[in-house]
């Protein structure tokens, strides 16, 4: 009923920038916080970053400073700015949200499939 679509992930060198998308489709109510999380190899998934549908951001401490999250309630659609790629932020990158879809009155949690993000030089 629901799917979260990423794109633009890739591959790019340490130093280089990267915008990340998230558009979230299908019998949508309202869709609520959004978030960035990734995965590493051997490696626990971790928050990179959330954002309230007011706006309201929360960043993880490694990315702050260099990432930005934002998002275009109009489209349902979450952004990641990944500016001064490290290595260590090589990943697969996961989109999340909160929604509730029509006809329901509870909130669920939706994923997205993954963009694999590779910095390397």
């Amino acid at each position: 009923q629901v799917q979260l679509v990423e794109s633009g992930g890739g591959l790019v060198q340490p130093g280089g920038s990267l915008r990340l998308s998230c558009a979230a489709s299908g019998m949508i109510f309202s869709v609520y916080q959004m978030g960035w999380y990734r995965q590493a190899p051997g490696k626990q998934r971790e928050l990179v970053a959330r954002i309230t549908s007011g706006h309201n951001t929360n960043y993880a401490d490694s990315v702050k400073g260099r990432f930005t999250i934002s998002r275009d309630n109009s489209k349902n659609t979450v952004y990641l700015q990944m500016n001064s790629l490290k290595p260590e932020d090589m990943a697969v990158y996961y989109c999340n949200a909160d929604i509730r879809t029509v006809g329901s009155y509870s909130t669920d949690k939706y994923w997205g499939q993954g963009t694999q993000v590779t910095v390397s030089s």
